[in-house]
């Protein structure tokens, strides 16, 4: 009983936590070669975007914490798009209608690449859970990525420098 009481007079004066977000985690290491179809049916790489930062974003219609992110991530490419930067959000294996309908009812206008055979998740990125995000930079290095949704704050503090930075 007495732990009980310690801790509760401990932990009631210690402010409430409201960012869950996830924080990234640095890494370093060539992106991995990628090549999908984008919901108009052209084939794109990741190749492509040689030169931008790109934020490359795992997701599923079904996946809340992906549904909470959209928005953040939407409103940032918007952000940052004239800077050389953007988002490719790999829908990971719903159908192509399904997927159609989330990008209207998101109002998205970055990049959304379909995956039916999860080959972003389980071979290029190698990562089961939605969503999970990789900032890859101008050169083609993954230089961090995080697992769950990310908001504004975080990827204020964490993606904005790399865009910052001298190609």
């Amino acid at each position: 009983m007495l732990i009980f009481t310690s801790a509760f007079y401990i932990l009631r004066d210690l402010p409430p936590q409201t960012d869950l977000s996830a924080v990234p985690i640095e890494v370093d290491y060539p992106a991995p070669e990628l090549t999908l179809t984008d919901i108009e049916g052209v084939t794109r790489s990741l190749a492509d975007y040689h030169g931008s930062v790109v934020l490359v974003n795992l997701w599923a219609t079904w996946c809340d914490p992906c549904k909470k992110e959209m928005p953040v991530l939407q409103a940032f490419h918007k952000k940052y798009e004239r800077d050389g930067f953007t988002v490719i959000a790999i829908n990971d294996g719903d159908p192509t209608a399904d997927v159609l309908q989330f990008v209207k009812d998101f109002k998205l206008t970055f990049p959304v690449w379909l995956d039916p055979t999860y080959i972003a998740t389980e071979q290029a990125f190698k990562t089961l859970g939605l969503p999970t995000s990789y900032i890859i930079d101008r050169n083609g290095t993954v230089r961090s990525y995080w697992v769950g949704a990310i908001d504004r704050k975080n990827l204020e503090r964490y993606v904005s420098p790399i865009i910052r930075e001298e190609p």
